[in-house]
């Protein structure tokens, strides 16, 4: 499953979380920001933004089990928020731009994305609608060889510190799924302004916007692939979001499971370790081996991808374990940790807090359920 390439990327990785991430998780969630603009040039020099991308746009070509190792090493740093900013940047905002733009496009967004020095973002879900993307209402109006954007996007990951933010809008008169367009929207094009940062109960890290859209004109080359067919790219790229969405979880909540150890191997009670209690270990050990049997299922589903196979079937599940998952995880640490999981002191309750998105993120629980169902034969047409 994993080369020796793997591995010496990994270790890369590792030590970046480790010497330029970690220690500044509490100051960058007091602060409610990360400096973006700092942190992914370094990470691009890494290759951590894209190694899948062809080497003319900054990538190096490779496997995407390169993205699923980043993600995975990130979950690490002690909080939700920088990592999922960071999977924003490398796939979530890029991904359809990179599979479907034109060559220029590319060259202009794509390749500074890969590199770092452009953040990006994507905007999908809506004041109104959220995982009914069918619903939305941003409207891209034809004006000669112009679109002219009007409406609103929410809860935009990097929305505040964006330069572009990849946008799914009408580009007809077509109703529900059909007549949607993926169009590339520079953050200092006139008329385009972040409404206001959406403050959140965790991932404070990681900036979250309110983006309007009042007459932004952008030329149509700036629509990606063909005019129309932004609902599909969109439905492909959730693949992936879900994918990465999962090992991150995965991987914080196993965080969580060795720092749980750690302290109740330390902490006494009535004259004994906490880790000696049956009920705090048979528990632990319970938790590790579901995390483990639901890490080497993403795999599983990395490997399919790269194979170019279908795994809508698969990754809906993953993501659907993973945010039940992660939730039991955190909260069982916080408990076995007793009140210092409640002091902010420790990072157990801003992994508590940060949790509880992955059930709602990239298509809630109820959503990957439809799809599910709808798969197996017995959800509805």
């Amino acid at each position: 499953m994993f080369t020796a390439e793997h591995d010496q990327f990994r270790q890369t990785v590792r030590r970046f979380v480790k010497d330029e991430i970690t220690p500044h998780v509490d100051k960058w969630e007091a602060a409610k920001e990360f400096p973006a603009h700092k942190l992914f040039p370094r990470m691009g020099e890494l290759g951590m933004l894209g190694a899948s991308y062809p080497q003319e746009y900054g990538g190096v070509g490779a496997d995407y089990m390169f993205h699923v190792i980043v993600a995975d090493e990130m979950g690490r740093c002690g909080c939700m928020g920088v990592p999922m900013a960071t999977l924003v940047q490398s796939d979530i905002a890029v991904s359809g731009l990179a599979q479907y733009g034109s060559h220029e496009l590319k060259e202009k967004f794509l390749t500074p994305a890969v590199a770092g020095i452009q953040v990006g973002a994507l905007g999908v879900s809506e004041p109104d609608i959220g995982s009914d993307v069918a619903s939305l209402s941003t409207r891209a109006r034809s004006d000669g060889d112009d679109y002219v954007i009007n409406g609103s996007k929410m809860w935009i990951t990097n929305g505040a510190q964006a330069d572009f933010v990849v946008t799914l809008c009408r580009t007809s008169d077509e109703g529900g799924y059909k007549g949607m367009s993926l169009v590339v929207v520079p953050t200092d094009t006139p008329g385009f302004e972040v409404g206001k940062k959406i403050e959140k109960m965790g991932n404070h890290s990681s900036d979250t916007g309110l983006l309007v859209y009042d007459d932004v004109r952008v030329p149509k080359s700036y629509c990606v692939g063909q005019e129309g067919k932004g609902f599909y790219y969109q439905m492909e790229q959730f693949q992936k979001e879900r994918l990465l969405g999962s090992m991150l979880g995965v991987s914080m909540a196993d965080d969580a499971v060795r720092r749980t150890v750690e302290y109740c191997r330390d902490r006494r009670v009535f004259g004994e370790p906490l880790l000696s209690k049956q009920w705090v270990y048979f528990h632990l050990a319970e938790l590790r081996t579901e995390l483990t049997i639901l890490r080497q299922f993403i795999y599983h589903c990395t490997e399919r991808l790269i194979k170019g196979e279908d795994i809508t079937r698969e990754i809906s599940m993953a993501k659907l374990k993973a945010g039940r998952l992660v939730r039991q995880v955190t909260d069982i640490c916080v408990q076995f940790h007793g009140g210092m999981g409640y002091a902010e002191e420790y990072p157990l309750a801003r992994m508590y807090r940060d949790a509880r998105l992955l059930s709602i993120g990239a298509g809630a629980d109820e959503v990957m359920l439809e799809i599910i169902a709808k798969l197996e034969g017995f959800g509805p047409a």
